[in-house]
């Protein structure tokens, strides 16, 4: 008697680890903001990449679509199930957890992709050393997520993106195949660099199991300072002057206009202003240094002093202490969940040269007010990459109250991003593709790039089972 595919799934990693009951599956069908849900044939969670690649095998045996899942922390609907279409198994990486080895001499870190980011930051520390990704999520996104979609964060400015913090990775492939390339090193000069095939590609090529990581000097002196501001003009000049008097050690500026500011301080307990009037604008500035005598605190109290009487800053307050410090990076990591909690935010992801941001800033929202006038503007930012999350918002009664909110939705960002194209920008920075933005790859990708990508998904996935309707769209 052939065996069901439940069945096949049960004896290679145990019932306890093979999840069926839409009650026990719901953490992994449905994201954390409760927009996207589907159906899945099963949630698979395997303890090892040799579990991962069985799985991956007997779901290419039955035809049946797979879908990785890390953490399910993501904005874009990347990592569950669609509401149409096949139900895929869900790979929940979740047990893949172990931190094999922190090597501080050669500054890096063998991971699994279970891991939480939170916990791999904390075991570098540990080390003296530091990892450097760092973003909202990060007390419950799993490495093997922020890998997959390449994420971003707020010390992108100095330290780069996962792109640049990832040195080796093991993956498993469409076949099962357990692809192992966990190298520690910096300078590997032997053709294809066969790991960015899978940084950034969203689950589509592989399923990401382990990882190395680079690591960093620890810092230990930080200057962090909240600012008051009129226009994000004023940002983008005092930018400048703090990269060229602050250098290496500008590790964090990071923008949000008063509207996101009071969404933050209203829904998230134990939030409160650092300043006490109303500014229409706020900048959070950290420098950091891992030795050396120079006092960051009088340096960015100067930096801030000339800003004031240029006409830049309006209001500023530095960090006296570190229990000041975290409460000011607590507000800028604070958004996802005020935003949640205040009304619907159509968040976009858009990214224009840091010369172009002001520009952005403005023209859409002019775009954004002709389509919709009772949205307000919830506007924060990475400055110092260009990275600008611009959310038309709705209180949850005027959303409640629109009709066709679906297409609304989809002219709002089309609108959002064309302004970033326009400027030389993108519209997927740092949160991925998943659902929400398939049109977008389709509108504005070159038809070279999707027939690149196009044919490297059909080179390691040719029967199209890995996170289908995802990254790449559907060839016209």
């Amino acid at each position: 008697m052939t065996k069901t595919l439940i069945e096949e799934l049960t004896d290679l990693i145990g019932a306890d680890a093979v999840l069926t009951d839409e009650a026990a599956m719901a953490f992994a069908t449905e994201d954390w903001r409760g927009r996207y849900r589907g159906k899945a044939l099963c949630v698979a969670r395997p303890a090892d990449a040799a579990e991962v690649a069985g799985i991956v095998a007997c779901c290419a045996r039955h035809g049946v679509p797979v879908l990785p899942q890390a953490g399910n922390t993501g904005l874009v609907g990347g990592s569950v199930p669609a509401a149409e279409g096949p139900a895929p198994v869900i790979v929940a990486l979740e047990r893949l957890r172990r931190i094999r080895k922190v090597d501080p001499v050669n500054n890096t870190m063998e991971v699994e992709a279970g891991c939480v980011l939170a916990n791999v930051q904390e075991a570098a520390r540990a080390a003296g050393r530091y990892y450097p990704v760092s973003l909202g999520a990060e007390g419950s996104c799993q490495i093997g997520g922020t890998i997959a979609t390449n994420a971003g964060g707020t010390s992108v400015l100095r330290y780069g993106n996962t792109r640049e913090n990832v040195l080796g990775l093991e993956a498993v492939l469409p076949d099962g195949t357990v692809w192992s390339n966990l190298t520690a090193l910096r300078k590997n000069n032997t053709g294809y660099d066969l790991k960015q095939l899978f940084i950034g590609s969203e689950g589509t090529l592989g399923i990401v199991t382990a990882a190395v990581l680079k690591l960093h000097p620890l810092p230990t002196r930080h200057a962090v300072a909240w600012a008051g501001l009129a226009e994000p003009e004023a940002a983008v000049r005092l930018l400048t002057r703090v990269q060229e008097q602050g250098g290496a050690k500008l590790s964090g500026f990071e923008l949000m206009n008063r509207k996101q500011l009071d969404l933050v301080v209203r829904h998230v307990p134990q939030r409160r202003s650092p300043l006490e009037a109303a500014h229409d604008w706020h900048l959070l500035i950290e420098l950091s240094d891992t030795g050396g005598e120079d006092d960051l605190d009088a340096a960015l109290e100067g930096l801030l002093a000339r800003a004031f009487e240029d006409g830049l800053v309006t209001d500023a307050v530095i960090a006296a202490s570190e229990s000041q410090r975290a409460a000011m990076w607590e507000l800028r990591h604070s958004v996802s969940e005020a935003n949640k909690k205040g009304g619907v935010g159509l968040t976009t992801d858009c990214a224009v040269p840091v010369s172009a941001t002001a520009d952005f800033i403005r023209e859409a929202g002019a775009a954004v007010k002709a389509l919709a006038p009772e949205a307000e503007l919830v506007i924060v930012g990475h400055m110092g990459d260009g990275n600008v999350h611009f959310i038309p918002f709705f209180t949850f009664d005027q959303w409640d109250k629109l009709e066709d909110r679906d297409a609304l939705a989809e002219t709002i960002r089309h609108a959002v991003n064309d302004a970033a194209h326009a400027l030389g920008g993108t519209f997927s920075a740092e949160h991925g593709v998943g659902q929400v933005s398939l049109k977008e790859m389709a509108r504005y990708k070159s038809p070279a790039d999707l027939a690149l990508m196009r044919a490297v998904k059909a080179a390691l996935d040719p029967k199209g089972l890995f996170n289908p309707g995802r990254l790449i769209p559907p060839d016209a």
